[in-house]
């Protein structure tokens, strides 16, 4: 058999080889992607989920718990510009907030559980910090932002704390800053539910004067270990 006539032979069969290994490949994905979503950690979103389980079948792992919250990998940042509209129907950026401590939470003002819960954690956390709380700006980023108009924000972040700051945008803005803190959300509609829902992580990110990401809080911390960790970066500067 001549170059030219092994060639012809053997590309179906290479290509009908690419084209099951590219099944099994989605096949695997949808598997574990499908182990997350039906998996899950009260609280914890599908990225996360899948992340778990991905690092734990690479022999990775996730990055550990400290008495600060999530340690983030090194190298890792998470943050940085943005532009956004606040609840005053004002254009923001992140130089609105230079200087300051935040406390940031994605999350959309139709949320029925998580959010609320987690919003009250941050406004007791800087109950506890006292006159040092005064120091950190609570902000809620809506991850729904075709429902949360800064008219709904303005009611929303009323109900948690004075001070707290919503945010909202057009989906492409929406979808920079989640990418920028590398949030999970996505537009979910359930068969007994007439509205949808948006599912989502759920962590507090401590952002620090410099627009960027210091530590992370799991769904359920207590607001006495994230005033402790605010303390903590507000003392290292």
């Amino acid at each position: 058999m001549d170059v030219r006539r092994r060639r012809a032979y053997l590309r179906p069969i290479m290509l009908n080889a690419v084209r099951i290994l590219a099944l099994l490949l989605i096949l695997a994905l949808g598997g574990l992607w499908a182990s997350a979503w039906f998996g899950r950690a009260p609280g914890e979103g599908v990225a996360e989920s899948f992340a778990r389980r991905f690092a734990g079948l690479t022999g990775g792992e996730m990055p550990a718990p400290s008495a600060g919250g999530v340690q983030l990998p090194q190298g890792m940042a998470l943050g940085g510009p943005f532009r956004m509209t606040d609840h005053t129907g004002r254009a923001v950026t992140e130089a609105d907030f230079a200087g300051r401590f935040l406390l940031v939470y994605f999350g959309f003002t139709f949320c029925p559980d998580v959010c609320p819960t987690e919003l009250g954690t941050i406004a007791a956390a800087l109950d506890t910090l006292g006159e040092a709380g005064g120091r950190v700006t609570p902000v809620l980023v809506t991850i729904d932002p075709e429902r949360d108009t800064p008219e709904a924000l303005a009611d929303y972040v009323s109900r948690f704390h004075p001070r707290m700051v919503g945010l909202t945008g057009t989906p492409d803005q929406v979808s920079a800053i989640a990418r920028a803190y590398r949030v999970f959300y996505a537009r979910v509609q359930r068969p007994e539910m007439t509205q949808y829902v948006m599912d989502h992580s759920s962590f507090i990110y401590l952002v620090g004067p410099d627009a960027r990401v210091r530590t992370l809080f799991r769904p359920e911390t207590t607001p006495e270990q994230i005033a402790q960790a605010v303390r903590g970066q507000m003392r290292g500067g």
